[in-house]
């Protein structure tokens, strides 16, 4: 099983970590899983009833007690590690069915192939916040084993707070472990400057020797001090160049520290929750081989134009998006949510704002928003409504997205269907009229379109002053290409 360097993987991780991914292969593995920390605390700890109907994402900023999570649980507790079995039964005696104890089995079941594809010489950094970090450690320390704990990490930073009754929440927790004790370190590589108070206190320069004629311990290394187990590093600001507008968004500089410290050029470095691709970049810029994952459609665009601005030329593999019709119609028929995430990207769609469920989205798959030319001097901003039908459909469904159309004051529509639209399908969407865009131009107020007319080349009739809500990336000349931040709903 060979891997190809640069490639983006669309899917859940879990999945093509099992299916993908041979063993010890991987000399760095970086992780942030989202995690909701704004959430009330003891929210995560509530029990709920299992809802039937509810078909959770793995990987959104909440976490439930759903079917598939019970499935992962009871083949934990069945595990050949009997450390595993009786730490998924003891956590759940404490915790029962809350969403906390939902996102640790799911952590869990992904953590245990992590530790199979990494190399015996390898890294891991599990991004956290405390709100879970002590569980967490808890679970790396029975799956990669507590001799091989390295740090815990403490990412600090500051931001406007005022908390009434506790101190601010500004620290993320990092946990550093290896899979043995034979993995490099490269101290070198990250060493910072020594702080005024201690060049001052030594009394001499660094790389210069002291009176006192002592080698090692009296001499300042001329690279440099190991940074301690606390970095303070700023987060992104709203005029940051870095900044794409992606809610969890990283510093390059934290990225940077951690692959430095843990791989050299030609290792390879894995993301499993990709987001915004700030790993995968900074791998790329420091000449690691890398491979990401992420289980939505929209951040492997937000990834693919990054690293487009960031690195002109480069060629980047996709796995797991449909390349024809067939293979639409397997993902719509093996997961309809992640065939509306990649349907709406057709249309360069981005997914409502405020949506925690699917199924909870009013109609709403996608929204496409554009500058409305009625006043030059003060364009308003308007949205396009698109909505996916992965199964069959009728006349009825245009009909629905008329009535959604008005009831968001949204001055365009679109359908986008598996199956070719029918004759009726098309008169409806004819007798919902035009839209005015200018003086001069119109649109069809809905439009239809099916996967296989856009295998076929069909393009929609779109306003050309459309908005992304992610800002481009700096390119590498250091250019702001600009950035714009709005609320899709």
């Amino acid at each position: 099983m060979s891997l190809e360097n640069r490639t983006l993987y669309f899917g859940d991780n879990l999945q093509v970590i099992e299916e993908k991914f041979p063993d010890n292969f991987f000399d760095l593995i970086y992780l942030d899983p989202p995690f909701n920390s704004n959430r009330n605390y003891n929210v995560l700890f509530k029990e709920g009833q299992v809802d039937a109907s509810a078909q959770i994402r793995a990987f959104e900023d909440t976490w439930e007690w759903s079917y598939p999570t019970i499935r992962l649980f009871n083949g934990l507790k069945e595990s050949n590690d009997p450390q595993i079995a009786i730490m998924m039964q003891s956590l759940f005696e404490i915790m029962r069915d809350t969403p906390m104890m939902a996102y640790l089995v799911n952590m869990t079941a992904r953590l245990i192939p992590l530790r199979r594809v990494l190399k015996e010489t390898g890294s891991i950094y599990l991004h956290c916040d405390p709100t879970a970090s002590h569980y967490l450690k808890m679970i790396m320390d029975v799956i990669f084993g507590k001799q091989n704990f390295r740090n815990e990490l403490i990412w600090c930073y500051t931001r406007p707070s005022s908390p009434l009754r506790q101190f601010p929440r500004t620290h993320d927790v990092i946990l550093f472990y290896t899979k043995t004790n034979r993995t490099p370190f490269y101290r070198d590589a990250i060493r910072v400057p020594y702080d005024e108070e201690t060049i001052a206190r030594s009394n001499r320069n660094p790389g210069e020797k002291s009176s006192m004629g002592k080698k090692g311990k009296d001499r300042l290394n001329p690279l440099g001090k190991i940074p301690e187990s606390w970095w303070r590093i700023p987060m992104l600001q709203g005029n940051s160049t870095e900044r794409l507008g992606y809610p969890t968004q990283k510093p390059e500089a934290l990225l940077e520290r951690i692959i430095k410290a843990s791989s050299k050029e030609g290792d390879w470095v894995l993301d499993p929750f990709c987001g915004c691709g700030t790993s995968v970049a900074v791998a790329e810029r420091l000449n690691r081989n890398w491979i990401g994952i992420d289980i939505s459609m929209q951040s492997v665009n937000v990834i693919m134009e990054r690293m487009r601005n960031h690195f002109p030329g480069i060629k980047i593999n996709i796995d797991g998006i449909p390349m024809d019709y067939e293979s639409a119609a397997a993902l719509a028929e093996k997961d309809k949510f992640a065939f509306q995430d990649w349907a709406i990207t057709l249309v360069g769609a981005n997914p409502p704002s405020g949506v925690s469920k699917k199924g909870a989205d009013r109609g709403i798959d996608g929204i496409i928003l554009f500058r409305e030319k009625v006043d030059y001097s003060n364009p308003k901003l308007r949205k396009i409504i698109v909505q996916v039908k992965g199964g069959g459909t009728n006349r009825g469904d245009v009909a629905r997205l008329k009535g959604d159309l008005e009831r968001e004051d949204a001055p365009m529509g679109i359908l986008i269907t598996l199956k070719d639209a029918t004759a009726e399908m098309k008169r409806e969407a004819a007798l919902s009229g035009e839209y005015q865009y200018t003086q001069a131009t119109t649109f069809p107020r809905i439009q239809l379109l099916s996967i296989r007319e856009w295998f076929e080349g069909k393009e929609l009739k779109l306003p050309a002053d459309t908005v992304n809500p992610f800002k481009k990336a700096e390119s590498k000349k250091g250019a702001d290409i600009g950035q714009l931040e709005i609320d899709l709903e």
